[in-house]
C-alpha cells in the first residue's frame, strides 16, 4: 500500500523536460534494437528466415535512435541525460530478452507486436508535451512509424519468411485481456489466497470459534481487496504501459484479492469447527492449484515452477498459521 504514496521511486512522466523526453526516447530505441538483435540470435538456428526479420527490425530502431540523437544534439548539445524506462512511472516495461530464448516463435512475434504498440503510445503522449515544432514533428513521425511497424513486419516477413514458416494470427485482443484483467487479477488472487492463510487459520486454531474466525477472515479479505485495488489503480494510468483502464485493473485486482481470502473464510460459517476447517483446507488446496494453472496458462510460467512457488509456498504459510494458532 505504501507504493500508492511512494510511486516506487519513479518520476511521473509529466515531470520530464523536453530534453529528458528525447533522452528517454533514445535509450528506449537503443534497448528495443538490442532486444530485436537478441531475438534474431535466438532464432538464428531454429528459424533463420524469421531471424532476418528481427535483424531488419533492429536496423529500423537504430535509424530511429540516430534521428533522435541528431535532434537532441541540435537543441541541447552533446550531453544526453541518463534516463531509462524503469526510471519513469507508468512507462511500458520490456521483458528481459533472456526470458524469450526458450519461447515459441509465435510468442516472440507477439511480444514484438506489443513492443511496437507500446512505443506508438509513448511517442503519441510525448509529442503532446513538447513545444518545439521540429521535435514535435519528429516524435509524431516516429509515432506513425511505430504504428506502421505491423505493416513493416508483414513486408519483412514476405521478404524473408516463406508462407509455410509464417503463421498469421491476431492475438492483440487476448494480450490486452491478459494485461488488463489476468495479470492484476492473478496478483490479487495470489495475495488474497496466500496472505490471509496465516491469520485465518491461526485464529481458527487459537479460538476454536468458527464465527469469530469467519469475521477475522472477512475483515482480512475485504481489507486486502481494498488495498490491492487502490494500489493497482494508482500504479499507472495505462497510457504508456498499454495495460488498459486503471479502474478495470483495480477492480480485477481488488475483487480477486477479496475472493482469494473469502474462499477459505466462508467455510467457517459452518458451526462445527473440524468440519469447517477440513472444508477450508480443501478450498485452499483448490485455490493454490488454480493459481499455478493460471500462471502456467496465461503467464507462461513453467508448471513445476508455478507449483513450487504457489503450492509449496502457500503450504508453508498455512502450516505457520496452524502452528501459531496452536502455540
Amino acid at each position: 500500500m505504501l507504493d500508492l504514496f511512494r510511486g516506487n521511486g519513479r518520476r511521473p512522466f509529466e515531470s520530464l523536460s523536453e530534453a529528458e523526453i528525447l533522452a528517454l526516447a533514445i535509450s528506449s530505441e537503443e534497448e528495443d534494437a538490442r532486444i530485436y538483435q537478441s531475438y534474431a540470435a535466438s532464432l538464428a538456428d531454429r528459424a533463420p528466415d524469421s531471424a532476418k526479420v528481427f535483424r531488419d527490425m533492429a536496423e529500423v530502431e537504430q535509424a530511429h535512435r540516430n534521428m533522435l540523437i541528431s535532434q537532441f544534439r541540435l537543441r541541447f548539445g552533446e550531453e544526453i541525460p541518463l534516463i531509462r524506462r524503469e526510471h519513469v512511472r507508468g512507462f511500458y516495461q520490456r521483458r528481459p530478452d533472456w526470458l524469450m530464448t526458450n519461447l515459441s516463435l509465435e510468442t516472440i512475434r507477439a511480444q514484438a507486436e506489443l513492443m511496437e504498440a507500446q512505443a506508438f503510445r509513448f511517442y503519441t503522449e510525448a509529442a503532446k508535451r513538447v513545444t518545439d515544432a521540429a521535435t514535435r514533428q519528429l516524435l509524431g513521425d516516429l509515432a506513425l512509424a511505430e504504428q506502421g511497424h505491423g505493416e513493416i513486419a508483414h513486408r519483412l516477413g514476405e521478404k524473408h519468411a516463406p508462407d509455410e514458416v509464417r503463421e498469421e494470427e491476431n492475438q492483440t485482443e487476448r494480450r490486452q485481456f491478459i494485461l488488463t484483467y489476468v495479470q492484476p487479477g492473478l496478483a490479487g488472487l495470489m495475495d488474497g489466497s496466500v496472505s490471509t492463510l496465516a491469520p485465518i487459520f491461526a485464529a481458527a486454531f487459537a479460538t476454536q470459534d468458527t464465527w469469530q474466525t469467519f469475521l477475522i477472515g472477512l475483515s482480512a479479505s475485504v481489507g486486502a481487496g481494498i488495498s490491492m485495488g487502490f494500489t493497482e489503480a494508482a500504479h499507472d494510468d495505462g497510457k504508456l504501459s498499454g495495460r488498459g483502464s486503471p479502474l478495470k485493473r483495480g477492480l480485477a485486482s481488488g475483487i480477486m484479492t477479496a475472493v482469494g481470502g473469502l474462499g477459505h473464510a466462508l467455510p467457517y460459517l459452518i458451526p462445527h469447527f473440524w468440519t469447517a476447517t477440513i472444508v477450508a483446507a480443501i478450498v485452499v488446496f483448490i485455490e493454490l492449484w488454480a493459481i499455478a494453472f493460471i500462471q502456467n496458462k496465461y503467464m507462461e510460467t513453467p508448471f513445476l515452477r508455478a507449483v513450487f512457488q504457489v503450492v509449496f509456498g502457500g503450504s508453508l504459510v498455512l502450516a505457520a498459521g496452524i502452528l501459531i494458532g496452536n502455540g
